[in-house]
């Protein structure tokens, strides 16, 4: 793990007035030239440099970063070890495009994931260069490999901004604002939200939420308005990301499985935010025993540089040359960095999520029953939701003062971030450390005093 230079061993450091004289300057900059379709929070960081879970912006303030680049810099920001093998590999290659050449990183990394992915060996994978390139590249396949065109996905869901992807998004109407009818044919089902469970008792029985989104689909859309032998495939997030960490219920998720089995349905799982053990194990999908028949995977895996991979049974992609394909995908430096991201991965950080995740997650359930405001507590790993609400008698949703929250820490030198309409995210490095996370829970709690009045 890297060695802290920039930041007092124990907590943050706060100089300035945020932002800072140099760090509006930027701002300034940014909204004369910048595209203001970014989706920026409400408290501005202008970061500087990065090392280990500390984030220093460019007025020389310093911060704990629970966030990590929005669960990107999953081996904390620049890694020694992976900062080495960027250089070594921009020293020797930095690219030849690998969807007209040969070189040794692409079938180096496509065989590794064969090994640790969750989806039946063998695979064969496509790389891009983000998650939502791989999220396009399963529609396709499914596409191609199924010649339906009809998807299935859920409310509150996200899975990219390009227009096939967006499709599949259903988490704000800001994403979808502008463009139109969809690209794709995809009928949207309510996640099973076990916190807000969407469906009503006699849609649920004894199977709860999870129950109720399989007869959602069964005994309503493949009677009505989708027939199953018209559906390509069904994108599911096994933890939902923008839609607030909500992690799905083990009988939906296998309940999809055995649908997707019955029909000839390709069951696609996104892992862009849940993977690359982010949740204490390397793939969300393990934890519920869970096979998917393709895989999406980008943010953590390469520790920052833009990697996205798409993962299937190899039997789905027999594609033949030129049916789809990409410049940059499979860049040989941002290989480099995934290999050695997930050699740290296995070498101990999984386990580090696990233990360290369980420990923040007490921590923020002794909060829980602290302060009234906080409705639910849930996730695994270091992929934790904190959700807000007015008062948990009602649990009506608190998204004002889950902002306040939000700004609250940043101004206390901790850096979170917001999902949902109401709930706050937990994504730090998995090189976290127990100290870090008492460091994090006092000025959580302190936050959120603060944004209550108290």
């Amino acid at each position: 793990m890297s060695t802290i230079t920039m930041a007092p061993p124990r907590r943050p450091e706060i100089k300035t007035e945020l932002p800072g004289p140099k760090g509006r300057e930027i701002i300034a900059a940014d909204a004369q030239f910048v595209t203001p379709s970014y989706p920026r929070p409400s408290f501005k960081l202008v970061a500087d440099r990065g090392e280990g879970v500390w984030v220093e912006d460019v007025d020389g303030n310093i911060f704990l970063d629970c966030n990590a680049g929005v669960a990107v810099c999953s081996t904390g920001h620049c890694h020694p070890e992976v900062v080495r093998a960027i250089q070594k590999q921009a020293e020797q290659l930095i690219h030849m495009c690998g969807t007209d050449y040969y070189y040794r990183h692409m079938p180096e990394l496509a065989k590794k994931l064969d090994e640790i992915v969750p989806v039946p060996s063998p695979t064969r994978t496509h790389f891009a260069n983000s998650g939502t390139e791989a999220v396009e590249t399963a529609l396709k396949l499914a596409m191609h490999a199924t010649g339906r065109e009809k998807f299935i996905a859920f409310f509150n869901s996200f899975h990219g901004r390009t227009l096939g992807s967006l499709s599949l998004t259903a988490s704000r109407a800001a994403q979808r604002k502008g463009f139109k009818r969809q690209a794709l044919d995809v009928v949207h089902v309510p996640f099973p939200n076990e916190f807000r469970n969407p469906f009503s008792a006699a849609d649920c029985g004894d199977g709860g939420a999870g129950q109720g989104a399989l007869n959602w689909i069964e005994e309503r859309l493949f009677k009505t308005t989708t027939p199953p032998e018209e559906v390509a495939g069904i994108v599911v997030e096994v933890v939902q990301g923008e839609g607030g960490y909500v992690p799905a219920p083990r009988n939906f998720l296998h309940g999809l499985r055995r649908i997707c089995d019955e029909y000839g349905i390709l069951l696609i799982v996104d892992e862009v935010q849940s993977g690359m053990g982010r949740t204490g194990k390397m793939f969300a999908c393990e934890h519920y025993d869970l096979q998917p028949d393709i895989i999406t995977i980008a943010k953590g895996i390469g520790s920052g540089l833009p990697i996205g991979v798409t993962v299937a049974r190899g039997s789905l992609m027999d594609w033949k040359p030129g049916a789809h394909a990409s410049t940059f995908g499979g860049n040989p430096v941002c290989i480099a960095a995934a290999l050695k991201t997930i050699e740290l991965l296995q070498s101990g950080l999984i386990q580090n999520s696990a233990e360290v995740g369980a420990y923040l997650k007490a921590g923020l359930e002794e909060l829980m029953a602290k302060y009234e405001c906080i409705g639910d507590v849930r996730g695994m790993g270091l992929m934790i939701g904190v959700e807000f609400v007015e008062d948990r008698a009602s649990n009506k949703p608190a998204p004002d003062l889950r902002d306040r929250v939000e700004v609250a820490c940043f101004e206390r030198g901790l850096i979170i971030l917001g999902a949902g309409s109401n709930t706050i995210r937990w994504s730090p490095p998995l090189i976290l450390t127990e100290e870090n996370v008492m460091v994090a829970l006092d000025i959580f709690d302190s936050a959120i005093a603060a944004a209550l009045g108290k």
